[in-house]
Order: C-alpha cells, then sequence, then structure tokens
C-alpha cells in the first residue's frame, strides 16, 4: 500500500513538474547488443546494403563453450578482434551490419 501510494506521489509529482515548460525529463534506453567469446574468424567483405551500395563490413566468429556465433560489423573493424582472445562487443544493430559501441578485450 505504501508503495503504491509513494509511486502516485512521484508520478504526480513528475507530471507536475513538467507541466510548467521549465523543467525536461529525459532518458535514454539503451538498444544495443553483447556477445562474448573466442576470436576464431575475421574477415573483411563488401555487401550490397538496401540501396544498392557497397558496404564494408567485417564479419567475426566468437566461441563460447563450444558454440559459435557470427556477427557484421560496420567497416574495418579487423584490428579490434585479435585472433584467439576472448573479446566482449556491444553494438546497434544495422540492417547490413552492427555499429561498435564498445570491444574490450577479457583477460
Amino acid at each position: 500500500m505504501k508503495r503504491l501510494l509513494l509511486i502516485s506521489v512521484v508520478l504526480g509529482l513528475a507530471v507536475f513538474a513538467t507541466s510548467c515548460g521549465n523543467v525536461f525529463v529525459r532518458g535514454a534506453i539503451q538498444t544495443g547488443s553483447s556477445i562474448t567469446g573466442s576470436i576464431s574468424i575475421v574477415q573483411l567483405s563488401s555487401v550490397m546494403d538496401g540501396s544498392g551500395s557497397s558496404v564494408q563490413v567485417t564479419f567475426v566468429t566468437f566461441l563460447q563453450e563450444g558454440t559459435s556465433s557470427s556477427m557484421s560489423f560496420c567497416g574495418n573493424q579487423a584490428s579490434l578482434f585479435p585472433l584467439n582472445q576472448t573479446v566482449r562487443a556491444q553494438s546497434n544493430p544495422g540492417n547490413t551490419c552492427a555499429s561498435i559501441i564498445t570491444v574490450v578485450i577479457v583477460i
């Protein structure tokens, strides 16, 4: 009961504060995805995007616990993925390839 009352008060204050025009409420929703694994294959290639243009893409194969997963990253990102190293990559998905946010070598 107290929790519901607290939520109601907070929402009421937020609505009241934003209605005066001088207070802005912002938020960010993280839409990226993350993949971790040992790098087994890195291949640079070109693919056609939806408009018929050629786009350079780096295909990376991650191994984790006996299974493999492949990702395609926009541009030449080969230097970020050293073979036989465990890497965690965070990216934003795209139509043709994913845009890299961060790449961390896991020690």
